[in-house]
């Protein structure tokens, strides 16, 4: 059973939130573009893992996005397999071209055909994931369950070579299809060797428990400050930014299209990279001519008003959570 599913990371939500904000001279626009095409394709390859795992699910515990904390440290796991006899943190990687395993010096070679680069070395990483959910369980009473990893490739045409050690490479490293068989091998091994049954669906509500949500600041990593932000609502049609608010609807300038919620979204990105958001602020975001006409407008989406603070915040992720 998948107890834990994956959603969209919310650092990718802020991305698209926020970059379509920004004045095409805003110098770090091109960084944030290039960090934002990572993450999607991160989470691209994610999905397309998570494909294969389905197959699992009838049989044993799975759980997306599994972000824990250890002796004041957090770590994330793209996710996790509890089985009869085991824990397999599964890695996704959603790499394109040939890439190389170099196992003598400990890194990850990618030639797209056009350039060659490196990259963080893959076993090293899960090894590391590995480590620190080993420390977590002891923590948690559960020191007995062990824990084994794979890397999964996402993309079927990445072609996988090895420069040293191909047999430790081929134990841990598969195409996305073939890791839920690899999967049910070990944990038959396990079971042959002795291992005890595991209380797989306890284990992981017990991790649920624990999860929290990755999350950065986008707006203090890229120095951005709200003067940076173009106000303004989109079109959900076409896409423009500026519709006007007429007898209580949205009309585009450009394509005419007509809405009465068009609003919604730009709101729930504010308070997504915000936090909060005060009735000036919504005068100046949506580009409303009276205090009154905001805060009726906040009224009727569903936030929460803070007296204490004098802002207005989403219910559904907390006062002033950033």
């Amino acid at each position: 059973m998948k107890i834990k599913h994956r959603t969209k990371p919310l650092p990718l939500q802020k991305y698209d939130a926020i970059i379509p904000r920004l004045s095409p001279n805003f110098p770090k626009l091109p960084e944030m573009k290039e960090d934002a095409g990572k993450q999607g394709r991160g989470h691209s390859g994610e999905l397309k893992v998570d494909y294969h795992l389905e197959t699992l699910a009838s049989q044993y515990t799975i759980l997306d996005n599994v972000y824990l904390k250890n002796n004041g440290k957090n770590f994330q796991m793209d996710t996790h397999v509890i089985a009869n006899h085991g824990i397999f943190i599964v890695e996704s990687k959603n790499y394109f071209g040939t890439i190389i395993f170099d196992t003598i010096l400990g890194q990850l070679i990618r030639d797209d055909g056009q350039v060659e680069a490196g990259f963080e070395y893959p076993i090293t990483q899960v090894e590391n994931q590995q480590f620190h959910l080993q420390n977590w369980l002891k923590r948690n009473h559960l020191s007995h369950v062990p824990v084994y990893y794979f890397v999964a490739i996402a993309e079927p045409a990445t072609i996988i070579k090895v420069d040293g050690n191909r047999e430790t490479i081929a134990e841990n490293v598969a195409h996305a299809a073939r890791i839920p068989k690899m999967i049910l091998e070990k944990d038959r091994q396990l079971a042959q060797l002795g291992y005890p049954n595991l209380q797989d669906y306890k284990i992981g509500k017990t991790i649920l428990r624990a999860c929290g949500e990755f999350d950065i600041d986008i707006m203090q990593k890229y120095g951005i400050t709200r003067r940076d932000l173009l106000p303004g609502v989109f079109c959900p049609n076409c896409g423009v930014r500026g519709m006007k608010r007429l007898h209580g609807a949205w009309v585009c300038r450009k394509c005419r299209f007509k809405s009465y919620r068009a609003h919604l979204k730009d709101l729930f990105d504010y308070l997504l990279l915000n936090g909060s958001i005060s009735n000036k602020e919504c005068m100046w975001l949506l580009g409303l001519p009276s205090r009154s006409t905001a805060t009726r407008i906040l009224q009727n989406s569903g936030l929460v008003y803070l007296q204490k603070y004098k802002c207005w915040v989403n219910k559904r992720r907390g006062p002033l959570e950033r």
